[in-house]
């Protein structure tokens, strides 16, 4: 039998980093979890345990609080271009980066004071590679929302194992995971790792745009949720990727996973109670997992962006 070395990648996992820039008593914190992978020539330490190409993850994890000092941490993408550029440019055996980052939001309660925000988690995944190609694909997940009406569900199929009861008024609920592509990445290649300074100014350029498409994009998806009269969690799921589609020209491409939280009316006739659709059992599980992308007819080709 014969086998040889197929698609790998390493990196540091979770690399937790908390910025605080201070500007005389007010200070501005950013809270982010960094996810760096990066592959290339590992034909060697794969099969040899030869490590002459590897860029240890002890030093990607380095790399992270070193940039964070020196670049600042302004709009994730920015900051995961910022990082995957170096790997790809500073090492000649990567050839691809993929950076991975979470943010934690925090609200302002004093001026060096804050409450962690209860709310969704705001994410980006970065690639670049030895030839200059970048893509950025930013996003949020666990943004849970609800609408107490407007929902339906009928007219589907019926089969001997079917026992659920149309429904013309139902809770819809769900924690939506969303994700689009910018059509373009900002910013362009630097050749060397003294090029990182002309890299963050030209990453920066962008970060506006970034922050700008991220409030648009979920202002998008909250208002087609609340909008849209449901006749199933699908059509609730191509308005939002639609609106957000019409509303942002920069992006060609979201792709959504929404978990149906079902809310049951709970029987109270035993103890002598109606129940006009005021009651509920939330029920955390099993739960409907539908997901979707909606994209642009002219959407420039993906390439490694989903990977």
């Amino acid at each position: 039998m014969t086998v040889k070395l197929g698609a790998n990648r390493y990196g540091k996992a979770e690399t937790r980093l908390v910025h605080v820039v201070r500007q005389g008593p007010v200070h501005h914190v950013k809270d982010i979890s960094v996810s760096t992978s990066l592959s290339g020539d590992m034909e060697a330490v794969h099969l040899t345990g030869d490590n002459a190409a590897v860029l240890p993850t002890d030093s990607q994890k380095n790399t992270v609080y070193a940039f964070a000092r020196r670049h600042g941490v302004g709009q994730i993408e920015a900051f995961a271009l910022l990082l995957a550029r170096h790997f790809v440019a500073s090492q000649p055996s990567i050839h691809h980066a993929r950076v991975e980052i979470e943010e934690y939001g925090w609200n302002r309660t004093g001026p060096h004071s804050f409450v962690r925000d209860g709310g969704e988690v705001r994410t980006c995944v970065v690639h670049h590679d030895e030839d200059g190609r970048s893509t950025v694909v930013s996003g949020l997940k666990d943004l849970v929302v609800l609408n107490s009406t407007g929902s339906e569900f009928h007219g589907y199929i019926v089969d001997e194992y079917t026992t659920l009861e149309p429904t013309t008024d139902r809770i819809l609920a769900t924690a939506v995971a969303a994700q689009w592509r910018h059509a373009d990445a900002a910013g362009s290649d630097s050749a060397s790792d003294s090029a990182s300074d002309s890299a963050s100014d030209s990453a920066s350029d962008s970060a506006s745009d970034y922050a700008k498409a991220y409030t648009e994009v979920r202002r998008c998806l909250l208002d087609a949720f609340a909008d849209t009269h449901s006749l199933s969690l699908q059509q609730t799921l191509y308005a939002m990727g639609e609106r957000a589609l019409t509303a942002c020209p920069e992006i060609c491409e979201i792709r959504l996973a929404m978990p149906n939280k079902h809310h049951f009316p709970v029987d109270l006739s035993p103890f002598g109670l109606d129940n006009d659709n005021e009651v509920f059992f939330a029920a955390d599980r099993p739960y409907g997992l539908i997901e979707g992308g909606v994209l642009r007819e002219d959407a420039p080709d993906a390439g490694f962006a989903w990977e």
